[in-house]
């Protein structure tokens, strides 16, 4: 089922709150249970898994002596291990008084380094494996372009065309366009063809090659729309064509780019054809900071349109393998590009408006979901990175926290004194909630 048709059954604020709730309780529980299998696999007794926070709305136990909870509020959830005076974990000197060395061992402040280390990474570890999981299904589920390429659907444009879904691409214009795996290549093909509203394409079509006129390969559609940008503000919406800028028309998208990048933010007049109607929508570009291949940020103006070539590529299933190695790119490339970001704020070279805090991802998690299924299933992938890697921040109170007081201990021998956790855990929160503080003042002010 398609997540769009929910989307008319709730009020706006609503149904953008479910998605959110949804997505967020997929992402805790795969942390949560990261902790909890690993912890009780390495011989640490899991007294407690819930899925929120606050009053219990409901709870069973397992037959290992688990309660399994859902609490009343949902942003978040937690495992308290045996011996743990918390959520947050902490030592329970009543629970732990009088232990022998065996009980001592089933809990977290009694079990060998080993066991505490593999049970406090295994959270954000199974944050990447679950991103790795979805990004690898949605690959196998749309394919990859066949190569060579290949007419799949028609879009519908403004304009007639001779194409025909199935027609293989010989040469646009005369020249032969490289294969789709080559990025490079066959992006700067593509940008080196001559801007004309008409192109020559000679295709293979049942097994006989001829040459047909279409429009420029390019044109300016709107394949998506991303979130929380001036294109969803003015209610653009996927499959429009952009036939006019401020009454100048345009028929490639690289000129709906040039007009938005030299507008210095000042609103343009958008004339849009569709399905079969001319529609007018005013917006207002806005600066975003966008990461380059030398890992450092360029500031332009943008709508928040993504575009396309002027048919959907035929696709192919791709082996597994592929895929699977696809997936983990996917997550090591927002990973490392999450990081370049946030240095690039802490250093100033970036604005901190580039920082979404709860109410820009619940936005986010709605806009997605409004744009269909996969297209939620993949923000939950990339949700689910960042939450894994925000958790291996060498912050106390965060896993990255306890995994650096476990490397002091690897190293001294000994662990830090209950005072010096109290303090650093008590600096932890407040850099926690500091940060908390600046992405919802993001979403508010910016």
């Amino acid at each position: 089922m398609d997540l769009t048709s929910l989307i008319p059954q709730f009020g706006g604020l609503i149904w953008t709150l479910v998605f959110f709730v949804v997505a967020l309780s997929i992402i805790v529980a795969i942390h949560e249970y990261g902790h909890y299998i690993v912890g009780k696999k390495s011989g640490i007794y899991p007294e407690v898994f819930s899925l929120g926070f606050g009053p219990v709305l409901w709870s069973r136990y397992d037959d290992f002596g688990t309660k399994w909870q859902i609490a009343a509020i949902p942003f978040g959830g937690f495992v308290k291990f045996r011996g743990d005076a918390n959520a947050s974990g902490g030592i329970d000197g009543d629970a732990i008084h009088g232990m022998d060395d065996a009980a001592m061992r089933s809990t977290m402040h009694g079990a060998p380094l080993w066991a505490r280390t593999a049970t406090v990474a295994a959270g954000p570890i199974f944050n990447f494996i679950l991103s790795i999981v979805l990004f690898t299904g949605i690959i196998l589920a749309r394919g990859i372009v066949s190569e060579p390429l290949t007419v799949g659907e028609l879009r519908t444009l403004p304009v007639t065309q001779e194409l025909q879904s199935g027609d293989v691409i010989l040469e646009i214009e005369g020249g032969a366009p490289p294969s789709f795996e080559d990025g490079a290549a066959y992006e700067a093909f593509m940008q080196n063809l001559p801007q004309k509203q008409l192109l020559d394409y000679t295709v293979l079509r049942d097994g006989s090659e001829t040459t047909v006129s279409g429009p420029y390969v390019y044109p300016p559609i709107v394949t998506q729309v991303a979130p929380r940008s001036a294109a969803r503000d003015a209610g653009l919406q996927q499959g429009d064509v952009i036939t006019a800028i401020n009454g100048e028309a345009i028929f490639a998208f690289d000129q709906l780019k040039e007009k938005v990048e030299g507008s210095e933010g000042a609103t343009l007049a958008l004339t849009l054809w569709r399905d079969g109607e001319t529609v007018s929508a005013d917006l207002t570009p806005k600066r975003v900071d966008e990461p380059q291949p030398d890992n450092t940020f360029k500031t332009f103006y943008r709508i928040g349109v993504i575009g396309g070539i002027l048919f959907e590529p035929a696709t192919e299933t791709p082996g597994f393998g592929e895929a699977f190695f696809a997936g983990v790119d996917q997550v090591w490339r927002i990973m490392t590009g999450s990081l370049s970001g946030m240095w690039h704020m802490i250093t100033g070279a970036i604005s901190t408006c580039n920082l979404s805090g709860p109410i820009g991802i619940a936005e986010t998690s709605g806009d997605m979901a409004s744009q269909g299924t996969t297209n939620f299933i993949w923000f939950v992938a990339v949700l689910s990175t960042a939450v894994g890697l925000i958790n291996l921040f060498p912050i106390p109170v965060l896993d990255g926290g306890h995994l650096c007081f476990y490397a002091y201990e690897a190293v001294t021998g000994k662990q830090p004194s209950e005072r010096a956790l109290d303090l650093l855990m008590k600096i932890g929160l407040i850099v926690v909630l500091s940060v908390m503080i600046l992405g919802v003042s993001s979403d508010l002010f910016c």
